[in-house]
């Protein structure tokens, strides 16, 4: 590690934060409904929508009312999508002549883009037509993120307002999160990556000849695009099957600090967005700081492992004072390459520009347990920040306990029907990993699919369930995932992540609007000072421990004593 590998760590976290906290704040006047900057322009367009689709913008939702209109969006996202890849071969915009995608894959894939998964078990310029690309899996970009910015602002109201029956309009939020939030960035970020060299062309590809007089087709198409919204709404889907790691989704250092930042802005701003519409910034303050430090305890982590170098390649006399170069690109160096593995594993988004299979297995650990954390560290655009809330919950609870009082969040009393449906929430993701992975680890058809054996192979199938259940969508690459057993099973965890997980944190949402606000006393427990900030840390660390310890160690954990041990596999 070098301290201009930490400063450029460093500068690029800074950047994110100083353009995060202004966004946070015109966030806030978006879902608040105040004007913007953009109103003239957008405001007419909003108007139509509501019109054209007869919603009313005064009239507001219950949860349960707010909850079953974004599952009836996004179940009709996902048909359409299905539809779109099993009839490819008939559309228009497919120079490449690509066939209708196999009914599992289409399954795996539409899942995959609705619940902002965008695990790709597929190679992007070598299956997918640049009409589906843009009409089906971008458009599935923007609103699977614009859903998760609209489930955290209803339960940031459930906080902010007093004995409120209602949480807002879905409709209205997810329209203005697209038109006021995602649509603007991605038209910016977009043509800055095609500045930084990213190609934006219908072209299908152009023919080289190579050095060696050998022709090589490369594949083209709408990339710069398509990488905005896949990275600012924490998606992560490539264009290309190498995903960021491919000189035309990220061709340099600059391309590389870009897509870092666009994958933590929006998360990081809701932030900022929390604080101020529940009238204190504290409150906002203490989720970032508490998101942060694990975020760069984590960068530190790998950037040491991934430095050290891999011993049994020292014995065997190969230089390792440039550490651990396998899978990696080295136009990004190994600070930024480790800063992009944590963030893209703290956040939902599951875009590599590191191959996660060639990490060391310390390296390959960390990117493993974020997610099983469940993606809070910031998190995906809207799904980490109401995972946070959903742990400060538990936190206080737990405080509370400890000083014998009725615990209290912003106002807000927690009690056993809270307390039940957070826990809910919080089993969900650990039974779908372990169970499918434990059932993957027993069948032989499942077992074929490894590239590794022994405890590598186990980070595999375990990595694989994390990210989709944590709808992530990255992969330690070794595993070919592209068969029913694993497109099927793979569905169903991404289905069970996002909408298992959502439902009952919308009842909380529901029941804490509900709630009358109680004034703090002097025996309120403070949620925003360190201690609240230490409490969290410890309970996200204990509880993410608790569950995936014991698989843990028998993957990356006793992997990394046996590579020491001198032993391979």
């Amino acid at each position: 590690m070098t301290f201009i590998g930490w400063f450029q760590i460093l500068a690029v976290l800074g950047a994110v934060i100083v353009c995060a906290w202004p966004f946070g704040l015109y966030m806030t006047r978006v879902f608040i409904g105040e004007r913007t900057p953009l109103s003239p322009l957008l405001l007419p367009i909003e108007r139509m929508f509501y019109i054209a689709a007869g919603v009313r913008l005064e009239k507001e939702q219950s949860w349960l009312a707010y909850t079953l209109a974004m599952l009836t969006f996004n179940a009709s996202g996902f048909l359409l999508l299905f539809v779109l890849l099993r009839l490819q071969s008939l559309l228009p915009l497919n120079p490449q002549g690509f066939g209708g995608v196999a009914s599992d894959l289409a399954f795996n894939t539409a899942m995959s883009f609705t619940t902002n998964t965008n695990w790709q078990a597929y190679g992007g310029e070598t299956t997918m037509s640049h009409l589906v690309q843009m009409a089906g899996l971008a458009v599935q970009n923007f609103l699977s993120a614009a859903t998760g910015i609209a489930l955290a602002i209803a339960v940031i109201r459930a906080f902010a307002r007093n004995s409120a029956q209602t949480l807002g309009n879905f409709w209205v939020d997810v329209t203005r999160g697209t038109l006021y939030v995602l649509l603007p960035l991605s038209i910016i970020v977009a043509l800055l990556f095609a500045l930084t060299g990213v190609p934006q062309t219908l072209a299908g590809s152009v023919e080289a000849t190579t050095l060696e007089g050998v022709k090589q087709t490369i594949a083209l198409g709408p990339v710069a695009s398509q990488e905005a919204i896949k990275q600012l709404g924490t998606n992560g889907g490539g264009f290309f099957n190498a995903n960021a790691a491919h000189p035309f989704e990220n061709p340099n250092a600059w391309s590389n600090m870009l897509s870092i930042w666009s994958m933590l802005l929006i998360s990081t701003a809701l932030t900022f967005t929390f604080g101020r519409m529940v009238g204190d910034r504290r409150q906002g303050n203490a989720l970032l700081v508490a998101m942060y430090a694990l975020l760069i305890t984590a960068t530190a982590v790998v950037y040491w492992a991934e430095t050290s170098g891999n011993p049994l390649l020292a014995k065997a006399g190969v230089d390792m004072a440039a550490g651990n170069l396998e899978g990696k690109e080295v136009r990004f160096g190994q600070a930024l390459s480790a800063l992009y593995v944590v963030a893209t594993t703290g956040l939902s988004c599951g875009a590599v520009n590191t191959m996660h299979n060639s990490l060391m297995p310390l390296g390959g650990l960390v990117p493993l347990f974020l997610i099983q954390l469940g993606e809070i560290l910031p998190g995906g655009v809207g799904s980490g920040l109401y995972g946070m809330i959903v742990i400060a919950i538990l936190t206080v609870f737990i405080a509370g306990l400890m000083v014998g009082r009725t615990p209290e969040y912003l106002g807000k009393k927690i009690e056993a029907r809270e307390m039940k449906l957070a826990m809910l929430a919080l089993l969900i993701l650990p039974l779908v990993i372990l169970g499918f992975a434990a059932a993957a680890a027993m069948l032989p058809n499942a077992l074929e699919s490894l590239a590794n054996a022994g405890p590598r192979g186990l980070s595999e199938i375990l990595y694989a369930y994390s990210s989709a259940a944590g709808n992530n969508g990255s992969a330690f690459a070794g595993l070919s995932a592209n068969t029913p057993w694993y497109n099927t099973t793979l569905g169903i965890a991404m289905l069970l992540g996002r909408f298992a997980y959502v439902v009952p944190v919308m009842a909380i949402a529901g029941a804490i609007a509900a709630k009358k606000k109680v004034p703090a006393s002097s025996g309120t427990f403070p949620t925003h000072g360190p201690l609240f900030v230490g409490l969290l840390i410890g309970v996200i660390l204990i509880l993410g421990g608790l569950q995936y310890f014991p698989a843990l160690a028998l993957g990356p954990i006793v992997e990394h004593f046996l590579m020491h041990a001198g032993k391979t596999f």
